[in-house]
C-alpha cells in the first residue's frame, strides 16, 4: 500500500550483490518446462512478519500457521523444505525483500492491492478477509464514527491502517509495528479500539474473552502469496498447487485446522 518509488542506495547495492551472487535452481514439474530458481538450494525461503496468528506465529521454536501449511504444499510439490524468515512487513509489501533475493515467496496474510501489484507478483487469491474492530468488552464502540476523539490502534503499512485513515474521521490513530503490540494496546486500555483483519482478531478473542470483535467492515480483501516481479515460473507453480489443494480437499483440511470450520463455498 505504501510502496516506494525507488530503492535507496544501500538497498540498490544489496540488490546488485544479490544478482551477482546468482540463484540456485530446482526443476519443477508443472512449471511449463522452465527451471524454478530458488535463493537457497533445497529450500523454499518464505518472508513473513511475526506474529500474525493463525496465519503465522511461533509455537515453541517452531513457526506454524495457515500460511505456513499452505506454503508447505508448494515446497512439497517442489521437493524441497520451507524455510521461514521473519522480517519487517514494510520490506515485504514494498517488494524490497523479494527483489533483493532475501526470499523466494512472501506469505504474510497479505492483501492483494493495486499498489502492491506494482512491486510484487501475486498468486491467485487463497483467502478472503475483511477489516474488523477490536475493543474490550463493554465498550460502546460499534463503528468507526463512534471513535471520534478516541484512540484507534492501527498496524503500520497494512490495509487496516489505510482504511482507518480514510474512514475513521476524528479518531486519533496510534501506529504499531506489529499485531502483538496492537492487541496489547487494546487489551490494556492504551487505545480505545484497534482495527485489523477479521481472521486474526477472531483468533485473538477466543483466548481473550475480555475482548470482542465489535464490528466488521466489508472491504472485500483477498490474500495472495507474492513472488518477485517477473518470476512467472514460481507464480504459476504456486497457482497450480493452490488449484490442486482446493480440488483434493487439502485446502479445506488446512482451513478447518486453523479456523475450526470449513471455508465458505
Amino acid at each position: 500500500m505504501f510502496a516506494r518509488s525507488a530503492l535507496p542506495p544501500v538497498i540498490a547495492v544489496a540488490a546488485v550483490s544479490a544478482l551477482l551472487a546468482g540463484c540456485t535452481s530446482t526443476k519443477s514439474s508443472g512449471s511449463g518446462g522452465k527451471d524454478i530458481s530458488l535463493v537457497n538450494s533445497g529450500k523454499l525461503t518464505t518472508c513473513t512478519h511475526l506474529p500474525y496468528p493463525p496465519f503465522q506465529s511461533k509455537q515453541g521454536k517452531k513457526i506454524v500457521g495457515f500460511d505456513v501449511d499452505m506454503v508447505d504444499l508448494v515446497a512439497s510439490a517442489l521437493h524441497v523444505k520451507q524455510e521461514i524468515v521473519d522480517t519487517p512487513f514494510e520490506g515485504i509489501q514494498s517488494g524490497e525483500d523479494l527483489n533483493t533475493n532475501q526470499c523466494d515467496v512472501a506469505a504474510a496474510g497479505m492483501t492483494i492491492t493495486e499498489v502492491r501489484e506494482k512491486n510484487l507478483d501475486f498468486s491467485a487469491p487463497y483467502f478472503e478477509a475483511t477489516q474488523a474492530l477490536l475493543t474490550t468488552k463493554g465498550k460502546p464502540f460499534k463503528s468507526l464514527a463512534d471513535l471520534k476523539g478516541k484512540k484507534l490502534a492501527v498496524q503500520q503499512g497494512t490495509t487496516g491502517e489505510a482504511y482507518a485513515q480514510k474512514h475513521a474521521k476524528g479518531a486519533k490513530l496510534v501506529q504499531f509495528e506489529d499485531l502483538a503490540l496492537l492487541l496489547t494496546a487494546v487489551k490494556t486500555g492504551q487505545t480505545d479500539a484497534g482495527i485489523n483483519d477479521n481472521g486474526v482478531l477472531y483468533d485473538y478473542v477466543k483466548d481473550n474473552p475480555d475482548t470482542a470483535v465489535a464490528a466488521e467492515f466489508d472491504t472485500g480483501e483477498q490474500y495472495g502469496i507474492a513472488v518477485r516481479t517477473g518470476n512467472d515460473a514460481l507464480r504459476k507453480k504456486i497457482n497450480a498447487v493452490l488449484k490442486d489443494a482446493r480440488a483434493d480437499g487439502s485446502y479445506d483440511r488446512i482451513y478447518k485446522k486453523w479456523f475450526g470450520t470449513a471455508p465458505k463455498k
